[in-house]
């Protein structure tokens, strides 16, 4: 078996065996083959396709690549979500101890953020003291007592993953249902859970612009991760405008922190219910989806969520202070207002370009090396439907430094898309995919 007799079979569109695949991994990890032959397997890849059988041998040899988190010392069955990223996904910050405070046991791998999506991990250091540098043992003890723990994703975690997203990023060779599947799905089934519930986000501020394509991927996700022995269930919903209305890190964890309080936006708790209500049915704590509801709603209603979120934080040296008087959590020196530039109904707003502000005003990574400013960011005052004034503000910039003010007041400003006739509400929840 040699690397150039693969890349030749699968440029003339021959599946490659499970043998093979390993092989390939196995084989690039370690060095012994050159990035230029796994170059040209990616763009093979990337042309010819791959079928469902090496998607899932692709993922698992991926997974296999480094360190397989074993979580049985965990009671219960041990349930994890991801999202496919998007602007102002703050989720996992509310949905977390709304079914962590159930008896739902939540070991979660969280990565930072890098370009106009933001990372929960920078989220939840908004929080002083918060850390996610846990050991294995402290991580499985503290989800035993707390049910619910977040740290970051160890080197040894799917190598295989890092070394090829490096590669498919600078030749052009991301853009592939497979490639992207199991680079998401290869991370999930190293992290040890019992089963996955992923959030695939679709619209102008996805990686998926469009539904179609969105649906594909999470089909190839629920696949992969069911024909790898774990519950797997994939929720669609839409990122053509930020999630909530703060974007950034610290007003991000303000505005999680209001909707446990149950006074957050209705598309954050709704999606936080719908996601809750699949980790819940995953976890057999729930018998159907009505009563999986009632029960996530009622955790926010007796303060539940909010007290096992404060117990999360403590258990992870935050200061639980700042959860009970949010005004304590980072806060920029500069707040300046977006006028409205029409009299008429928001028709659209360019998510993504949304994000990149957030991103100018130092809320994001640019590089893996950026430092970011927790206490900037965006808080929307309307959305896609509301009625403006011309002059009325549309959005709130918080920030330290006057030009990227400047340069995110004109992103926001360009964002904004307006019309004379009311706007129909799209659907938020797109679809669920078991299978």
């Amino acid at each position: 078996m040699y690397m150039g007799g693969l890349i030749v079979k699968k440029r003339n569109g021959d599946a490659l065996t499970k043998e093979e695949i390993e092989f390939m991994i196995n084989g690039y990890v370690k060095g012994e083959i050159p990035d230029y032959q796994m170059a040209a397997m990616m763009m093979a890849i990337y042309f010819m396709g791959m079928n469902d059988e090496e998607t899932v041998c692709l993922t698992t040899a991926m997974a296999h690549s480094g360190d397989m988190l074993d979580l049985s010392a965990i009671n219960g069955i041990k349930v994890d979500k991801h999202s496919t990223g998007g602007v102002g996904d703050k989720t996992s910050l509310v949905l977390g101890p709304m079914v962590a405070s159930l008896g739902v046991p939540i070991a979660k791998m969280s990565g930072r953020g890098l370009g106009h999506t933001g990372g929960t991990i920078d989220k939840l250091e908004s929080i002083k003291g918060f850390h996610t540098s846990l050991t294995t043992e402290q991580f499985i003890e503290n989800v035993n007592r707390v049910k619910l723990a977040i740290m970051g994703q160890t080197a040894d975690i799917a190598p295989a993953d890092k070394k090829l997203y490096a590669l498919r990023d600078v030749t052009a060779t991301v853009d592939n249902m497979s490639l992207i599947a199991s680079s998401i799905m290869s991370k999930k089934l190293a992290a040890g859970a019992d089963a996955i519930v992923l959030d695939v986000k679709t619209g102008s501020g996805a990686f998926m612009k469009k539904e179609k394509d969105s649906r594909l991927l999470a089909k190839e996700m629920v696949k992969i991760g069911n024909s790898a022995g774990r519950k797997t269930v994939a929720v669609i919903s839409d990122m053509d405008q930020p999630l909530g209305y703060a974007v950034g890190n610290a007003i991000e964890v303000r505005e999680a922190i209001e909707t446990l309080n149950g006074r957050g936006p209705a598309d954050l708790e709704e999606l936080c219910v719908t996601l809750g209500t699949q980790m819940l049915l995953c976890a057999g704590k729930a018998a159907t989806e009505a009563e999986a509801e009632e029960m996530l709603k009622e955790t926010i209603q007796n303060g539940a969520a909010l007290k096992k979120f404060a117990e999360f934080v403590s258990a992870q040296g935050g200061d639980t202070d700042c959860i009970y008087h949010p005004e304590k959590l980072p806060q920029a020196s500069i707040v300046k207002e977006v006028a409205a530039l029409e009299t008429g109904y928001i028709q659209k707003i360019f998510c993504e370009e949304i994000g990149v502000a957030s991103l100018l005003l130092g809320g994001g990574r640019r590089k893996k090396e950026d430092e970011i400013d927790l206490s900037v960011g965006i808080m929307l005052r309307k959305k896609v439907g509301n009625f403006v004034n011309q002059g009325d503000s549309i959005a709130t910039i918080y920030g330290n430094d006057p030009e990227k003010i400047k340069d995110a007041y004109n992103r926001i400003e360009d964002a904004y898309f307006y019309s004379q006739t009311a706007v129909k509400k799209k659907k938020f929840i797109k679809g669920i995919i078991k299978e």
